[in-house]
This record gives C-alpha cells, structure tokens and sequence, in this order.
C-alpha cells in the first residue's frame, strides 16, 4: 500500500449484508486485501482492499448503514479512474459484475463504463480523454 499518511484521498465504505462470508468477487476484479476483520461465526465484520493504491472496505451493515440490496437501490456510484476503462470493465464482468453501461466515450470528455458489483454497489470506471 502506498503511504497516504500526508494525502488526503478518499477511501470509500461499502456496506454488506451481515452474515456475509465471501467477497471474492473483489480479489478476482483485481483489488489486494489488507485485512479482514471476521465475527464469531467466521461473517465479515469489516475488510480492507487496494485496486492500484485505491483503498476502499467493505462493512457489514451497522446502525443506520444500507446496503443496495435491503436499501432497494443504489446507495452510492463509486468512481475510480483507471488508465484502461475497457480493459476493467472486461475484468469486472469476467469476475461476476453486471454491465450496467458499456464503455463509451462522452462528449464532455470522459470515458465511461459502469457495472453492478454482485453485492448491488454501482462502479463508473473512468477515464479522462
């Protein structure tokens, strides 16, 4: 991992049903885990992943926390620039996403593709041209 300690960047939190035991699809899109904090019964509590020095964790649902599937919807888009934006929607697909949007390039100046993780949270993977 890279050393953020005098960066300000964001590390986003997504939210997963409790008694969740496998969030495999995130390693195979390509994302490192650092930890994974589990419960008694061996669910996930809280994990910690990478994709190229973009830290986000994955939490299980706490207090007034939802997650897309109980919430009916999408509770966050997270947005992640990456040098290929085919080439990871491809990847992510590969490793059990739903394509929402196909890449495409926009004429405000971004290339764009947008998926379904299998855990409902939406991801535009993007790109400036």
């Amino acid at each position: 991992m890279e050393n953020h300690h005098n960066t300000t960047y964001f590390a986003p939190e997504l939210h997963i049903p409790k008694g969740t035991f496998n969030i495999d699809f995130y390693t195979r899109f390509g994302a490192t885990e650092h930890f994974c904090l589990r419960n008694d019964d061996g669910s996930i509590h809280v994990a910690e992943l990478e994709i190229d020095g973009a830290v986000f964790h994955l939490h299980e649902t706490m207090s007034a926390a939802l997650e897309p599937v109980s919430a009916n919807g999408v509770t966050a888009t997270i947005g992640l620039f990456v040098p290929d934006v085919a080439a990871v929607m491809e990847k992510a697909i590969l490793a059990g996403a739903i394509e929402i949007n196909p890449t495409t390039d926009h004429e405000y100046g971004y290339r764009q593709g947008m998926f379904k993780d299998p855990f409902g949270h939406y991801w535009q993977i993007q790109k400036k041209i």
